[in-house]
């Protein structure tokens, strides 16, 4: 490996680039035109222009990315987060070119991509799951009462596909589930391509916490220890925090040991995340969901264990990367990552992006919940 490309934009495409050159390698960032100005692109040794503004014309352009691959020399691509970061298609075509893929192997992106399949995975591993359903497609003739009664209520309706809480709607009450059922598929039919879902328990004192993985494929996988997001807006993450407040020691290690598993059981390749929905009160916990790329949050964990993620995904996809011990990795101090919304309350709260011009946090007042507090109370 000597050159990356990084196939996305923004903070994820500037924190690559750091690890890279730290690494020797050179650097290209792709833009679209009117992202000609943007801070990714002066980061990189080169850039090239892939389209207008539309990410579905550039960012999203599997060809024109491989094209500006090919222009500049790069024999690496690394996907960020978000874009074609999960498209296990991307990921195939990209080593079909004769290109080294960042990331966990394709089959492996497209198995975890499928909300159903990753249960099944997961339950194979022995990881705990909650009761849920068969896979229900548009026209499937079920008997969704039946279903619905062997998985018990309150439950969700999930979108197989897909993710950020999209397709995803709670159903209280028996008689309402055949209609949320529709409402599910044709929202999941639009927003995805995939009309199929699935039932799931709902769990409605519940913590959510992920355990961020590394996996060396047949060598094994390691965790890098938890972070708690239960603080959430809208089904997106406000507030990451590692470790986790209050979460007991034996059901830390129990959720790290099952990631782990799941990761060994298919063979996992490079930095992923593994979701724990946690009942607040029993503390029991079960899978959620695998997220196959770095994460957003990924520099709380880089902070409480001093693991550079990326260089890691580098190392690992130029061969360079032996298994690493989990007795080497330590978790030390704490780490808080806050996501900052800029909505507009005069038009429901919708996204109001723009200049920021003024940032001034206010001393936390006097009687305050503290977050270990608020997780606590959840």
């Amino acid at each position: 490996m000597r050159k990356v490309l990084v196939a996305n934009r923004g903070e994820i495409a500037c924190r690559v680039f750091r690890s890279a050159r730290a690494l020797g390698l050179g650097t290209v960032a792709v833009h679209s035109e009117a992202d000609a100005g943007a801070a990714h692109v002066d980061a990189a040794d080169q850039a090239v222009a892939i389209g207008p503004a539309p990410a579905r014309h550039s960012y999203l352009d599997v060809d024109r990315v491989i094209a500006a691959a090919r222009q500049t020399g790069a024999d690496a691509v690394h996907p960020g987060y978000g874009f074609l970061s999960e498209n296990a298609d991307f990921a195939q075509r990209v080593q079909d070119e004769g290109l080294i893929w960042i990331g966990p192997a394709p089959d492996t992106i497209r198995a975890m991509g499928d909300k159903a399949q990753a249960r099944a995975l997961a339950a194979a591993a022995g990881v705990p799951i909650l009761p849920g359903s068969d896979r229900i497609a548009p026209g499937d003739a079920v008997d969704l009462a039946a279903m619905g009664a062997a998985v018990g209520y309150p439950l969700l309706v999930k979108a197989a596909a897909g993710g950020g809480g999209i397709g995803m709607r709670r159903v209280n009450d028996p008689a309402q589930l055949e209609a949320t059922v529709a409402a599910t598929q044709s929202m999941a039919a639009k927003a995805f391509g995939d009309g199929t879902v699935f039932l799931e328990r709902f769990v409605p004192k519940a913590r959510h916490v992920e355990i961020q993985v590394f996996g060396f494929g047949a060598a094994g996988a390691v965790h890098l220890f938890e972070r708690d997001c239960s603080l959430q807006r809208r089904f997106q993450k406000v507030i990451e925090e590692s470790p986790a407040p209050g979460l007991p020691p034996a059901t830390r290690q129990a959720m790290a040991d099952a990631a782990v598993a799941l990761c060994r059981h298919t063979g996992y390749s490079g930095a992923g995340t593994i979701e724990f929905i946690v009942d607040a009160e029993s503390f029991d916990f079960f899978f959620l969901e695998m997220n196959t790329r770095i994460q957003v949050e990924h520099p709380v964990t880089e902070m409480v264990t001093g693991q550079d993620l990326v260089a890691m995904q580098l190392l690992l996809a130029a061969g360079r990367l032996p298994a690493t011990p989990q007795a080497d990795i330590a978790s030390r101090g704490h780490a808080i990552e806050c996501r900052l919304y800029a909505e507009n309350p005069d038009r429901q709260f919708l996204p109001s992006p723009g200049p920021l011009t003024v940032f001034a946090p206010r001393p936390r007042a006097r009687g305050c919940a503290s977050t270990a507090a608020i997780a606590r109370a959840m």
